[in-house]
């Protein structure tokens, strides 16, 4: 299992069963660089009955942890009110090559307007003006497209407990990773 080290790296373990035998471990560089330029993620919740929901969003890896929102009356944020383990994952649906990516975590609410606007700054950064967020102390405010004000929006951090990286085609390979 992959663990963080003293000094700030994070490495991780190839696990055999589902890697070729010339295989080599992802790299933290090559995971990082996944969650950071993906533009969706998938993002699996667990409903108060314990049926699992699954859902598309958009994203920021920001600080070493991922960030998602949601209004306040979507199922998965009912669901967060229940559960808040995690997976959030992207990749690609081609099995000839890419790197899938899934991170396992607990989900924060964030709140703190100045923690909140630095994350719609990242956001607007990564996904332009059509994700400009207003910074609220307890989430986000955006303008829908009836151009009138919906919020808050609820932003919630994962910072990973455990990352797993497929890498397809060519070498296929599992790594594992647990983060401190």
């Amino acid at each position: 299992m992959g663990t963080g080290r003293r000094d700030g790296t994070v490495t991780g373990v190839l696990d055999r069963r589902f890697s070729e035998p010339t295989a080599e471990p992802s790299t933290w560089a090559q995971v990082r660089e996944v969650l950071a330029g993906a533009g969706t993620y998938w993002l699996t919740t667990v409903r108060a009955d314990g049926r699992p929901h699954l859902t598309p969003l958009i994203a920021v890896w920001h600080r070493e942890a991922l960030y998602f929102c949601t209004g306040e009356g979507e199922q998965k944020a009912r669901n967060l009110a229940a559960h808040a383990q995690v997976v959030l994952a992207t990749g690609g649906s081609s099995l000839d090559d890419g790197l899938d990516v899934a991170v396992e975590g607990t989900a924060v609410r964030v709140t703190g307007r100045p923690r909140v606007a630095e994350l719609a700054a990242a956001w607007r950064e990564k996904y332009g003006e059509e994700w400009r967020f207003e910074a609220l102390e307890d989430g986000f405010r955006h303008p829908g497209p009836d151009g009138a004000a919906h919020g808050p929006v609820l932003v919630f951090e994962v910072a990973p407990t455990a990352v797993f990286a497929f890498r397809k085609g060519g070498t296929y390979a599992q790594t594992r990773f647990r983060l401190p």
